[in-house]
């Protein structure tokens, strides 16, 4: 009989990708809604715990918006570190032998010292949403460390691909894109905000690829990483390879991060050696499927 699983998240856009990744595996996966067990009620968490027993554990719930944190930090700071403080002690309680993997971001290392950045970094968060997932990935640290439980964290950088929302840049390009080609529009104008910065983008079905392998590993932290800075303007370049239309571009002020750097770039080196994991599809593929994703969903 197959183990059983738990995806927290699982209505997310990564928690979609890793459930479908799953269930094509064979997996036996059990994802509630939040709406079914919410994750801030410590003895509702406890109680499902309990009654599933689950082998493993994909924590990816949050509130995962680096902008729509600083509408209100109170909010992200509270609820995506009780959330995970209530998974961990639940599990301590009733599952102690499961896998858990921790979805922590790259959003973590702030500033890079240098590229690529790497696990031995130090965590300089520059967001509220940031800070809150600093928080919960030394909260997972500690309770693998002093109180025994298999904890993996993993510090994914930039993912993108069908069905992201339009607040990430990928999203909101490919959108944009899409709604002028429904309207009939012989041109569009992206509006970004600095076209300058350079991140390291994975598709997120390669991501939960690597969520996958990373859960059976020793406790730590492992980055997913393609290991490769793409600026704005290249996306912009990639969308506009992907349509009929004229495209135009305009840097939107609302849009420009106060504390924006410059670029970032991960390095994988921990991953790729414990478990052979390597990005399998193309910047280029992740666009086009996140447009075709788009133009899907306003032809309804």
């Amino acid at each position: 009989m197959p183990e059983v699983e738990r995806v927290t998240g699982a209505g997310c856009f990564a928690g979609r990708h890793l459930v479908e990744h799953q269930r094509a595996g064979g997996d036996a996966v059990a994802a509630p809604a939040r709406a079914e067990l919410d994750l801030l009620d410590p003895a509702r968490v406890r109680e499902a715990v309990a009654d599933a027993r689950p082998a493993r554990v994909f924590h990816l719930a949050a509130l995962a918006s680096v902008g729509r944190s600083w509408d209100d930090p109170r909010r992200t700071l509270a609820e995506n570190q009780e959330m995970t403080f209530n998974l961990l002690e639940a599990i301590r309680e009733e599952a102690g032998d499961a896998h858990v993997l921790l979805a922590s971001s790259g959003e973590v290392y702030g500033p890079p010292a240098e590229l690529p950045v790497t696990e031995d970094a130090p965590l300089r968060p520059q967001s509220p949403y940031a800070l809150s997932k600093a928080a919960t990935d030394l909260l997972g640290a500690l309770y693998a460390e002093a109180r025994g439980l298999r904890v993996v964290r993993t510090r994914a950088f930039n993912h993108a691909g069908p069905g992201q929302a339009d607040t990430y840049v990928v999203g909101t390009l490919t959108r944009q894109v899409a709604e002028a080609e429904a309207a009939g529009e012989s041109e569009v104008t992206l509006r970004t905000g600095n076209p300058d910065s350079a991140r390291d983008f994975t598709d997120v079905r390669d991501v939960v690829g690597a969520y996958e392998l990373a859960i059976e590993l020793e406790p730590g932290a492992y980055n997913v990483a393609s290991e490769r800075a793409v600026a704005v303007r290249e996306l912009i370049e990639l969308v506009g390879g992907q349509t009929q239309l004229d495209v135009l571009h305009q840097v939107d002020d609302e849009r420009v991060r106060s504390h924006d750097v410059p670029e970032v770039r991960g390095s994988s080196a921990r991953l790729r050696q414990a478990t052979g994991w390597q990005p399998q599809i193309p910047l280029e593929q992740t666009v086009s499927d996140a447009l075709a994703h788009w133009r899907r969903s306003l032809d309804r």
